[in-house]
């Protein structure tokens, strides 16, 4: 199979190097000899059936003011549940099925990092998304010994109205080794009205925090799920990986002064997909003249208009050995709302729109030896 599928070719004409804005800069080339392009964005997938949050940051535990059960069914991870339960000190503790192969790595994201991880049985692991709403009734012990319960069911007879999201899960981290995009589809809240609920950490329950506004008329709990989330991984973090094409990533290069350049990056996971694309064109690095620099834009939109979208800038710096490249998401996350409640919660809750802004990826493409080397980092600026 194919590991590169490239979608278009066509010819741009275009002169010597061109600056066709403040943020735009076209890369200037040096040589007559067609350079291969070599794509330095990668992205990586980890499937989740459903997840469920559940905040009680009003009424904290000595320890714990959320936990965030996640159900899987892949070949990655294994069949089972997950708890990841948020601590006061923004770190997490997993507790996990033994039947589950947790990747202790991707972690790092969230937050402060990993505390502890513990393989736990559970005395009850029911996580279901039904017409009405969430069934949960889930049970176990944490690492000090204390039973932690989680019971919601929902009955409300009034249809759900779920929309799309990305998730802001990376506003809390500190240290990210990629840039997580948490896209949620059939999101939605838990609603107040005929709900049973118990959310109890050893014997003592705490009180769910709730929506300050209303939604779809209906008052809220700011304990939210999604049964279709999407989770990707923008360009890990590469410690000296040769560059070498991917599967199920796809290029749609163009031609300009005869030097391929990629237009568009779309990756494709099972029936989603996601679409990098820049303006200008992401020049080719390796025909770049020595000591010029390309800027340009790009913006990263799911396959779901629903979900939004995400924008920044990139630059582009090239040397005799390598080239530095710098991408930073500087537009955030332009969402698409249905409807008004959306609208107020996304301009009162800038942290929706506001958080990839804080982050930046350098790469060093290496080009000494005969296969081009990556060294890439994020950072939270």
């Amino acid at each position: 199979m194919m590991k590169y599928a490239i979608l278009f070719l066509f010819l741009i004409n275009s002169c010597s190097e061109k600056t066709i804005s403040n943020e735009e800069i076209l890369a200037r080339y040096n040589t007559v000899e067609a350079k291969a392009f070599i794509n330095p964005f990668s992205f990586e997938a980890d499937p989740m059936e459903r997840l469920l949050l559940v905040n009680f940051e009003k009424d904290p535990d000595e320890h714990y003011v959320g936990l965030e059960p996640q159900f899987f069914n892949d070949s990655i991870n294994g069949v089972g549940l997950l708890v990841i339960a948020w601590r006061k000190d923004m770190h997490i503790d997993v507790y996990h099925a033994k039947s589950l192969n947790p990747n202790l790595a991707k972690f790092n994201i969230a937050g402060k990092g990993l505390g502890d991880m513990v393989a736990v049985d559970f005395q009850e692991d029911l996580f279901e998304i039904t017409d009405h709403g969430v069934q949960v009734a889930i049970n176990f012990m944490d690492k000090w010994g204390r039973a932690i319960a989680i019971h919601l069911r929902e009955s409300n007879s009034k249809s759900r109205k779920p929309f799309g999201l990305l998730a802001p899960m990376g506003d809390a981290a500190i240290n990210p080794s990629s840039m997580p995009l948490v896209w949620l589809e059939d999101f939605y809240f838990i609603r107040r009205k005929a709900t049973e609920q118990q959310v109890s950490i050893d014997g003592e329950e705490r009180k769910l925090d709730k929506l300050p506004i209303p939604m779809d008329g209906t008052w809220m709990y700011f304990a939210r799920y999604s049964e279709n989330p999407w989770i990707l991984m923008l360009n890990p973090d590469q410690h000296g990986n040769e560059l070498k094409p991917q599967e199920h990533h796809a290029l749609e290069l163009i031609l300009r002064n005869g030097q391929e350049e990629l237009k568009s990056l779309v990756f494709y996971n099972g029936e989603k997909q996601v679409r990098l694309a820049f303006e200008p064109s992401f020049p080719n690095i390796l025909a770049m003249e020595l000591g010029s620099t390309a800027k340009g834009t790009f913006s990263l939109e799911p396959h779901h208009k629903g979900l939004g979208m995400i924008a920044g800038n990139y630059e582009v710096n090239k040397s005799s050995t390598d080239a530095m490249i710098k991408l930073n998401p500087s537009k955030g996350w332009i969402p698409n709302p249905d409807r008004w409640e959306l609208k107020f919660l996304y301009k009162v809750g800038n942290v929706f729109k506001d958080w990839p802004i804080n982050y930046e990826w350098d790469a060093r493409i290496d080009f000494s030896m005969d296969t081009p080397i990556i060294y890439s980092t994020w950072q939270k600026r």
